[in-house]
């Protein structure tokens, strides 16, 4: 079936597998038979099995209600850098794709858009100050 070669404490041995079913094993090392019975160690998946709950919602809170916090968008950083500069100050008014700020992330300079019509509400960021990713750079309310 297959053979291979051990050393074992400066011993060479040579055996083959003749035959393997379930945990039963005959080999023959060095021309010597033996069946030999092989201890597997069962093993577990690592992945966790995910249970999900029963959710039980009500017609009533099942409608989507608009609140003042969603009329608020949070201008995120796409990737980690510095920034090099902000083109807006809080209470301005910009219109959906001008240039909010730029900055520095793996050596090429990138361009913070608006996403949308608004006024500036804050701004989270100063020129020089480096940034990770998915950090709030300002918001448009």
């Amino acid at each position: 079936m297959k053979k291979f070669e051990f050393t074992i404490s400066g011993n060479k041995y040579e055996v083959e597998f003749k035959m393997f079913e379930e945990n039963i094993a005959e080999i023959e090392v060095n021309g010597t038979h033996y069946t030999v019975e092989v201890h597997r160690e069962i093993k577990t998946t690592k992945t966790p099995k995910l249970v999900r709950s029963e959710v039980i919602t009500t017609r009533a809170e099942s409608k989507i209600r608009k609140t003042l916090a969603s009329a608020t968008l949070s201008i995120t950083a796409p990737l980690p850098g510095t920034v090099i500069q902000v083109f807006v100050r809080e209470g301005e008014t910009v219109k959906k794709g001008d240039k909010l700020l730029t900055y520095e992330a793996m050596k090429m300079e990138n361009s913070v858009l608006a996403e949308k019509d608004g006024t500036i509400r804050t701004i989270k960021v100063t020129t020089g100050q480096s940034i990770l990713q998915g950090d709030v750079l300002m918001e448009i309310a």
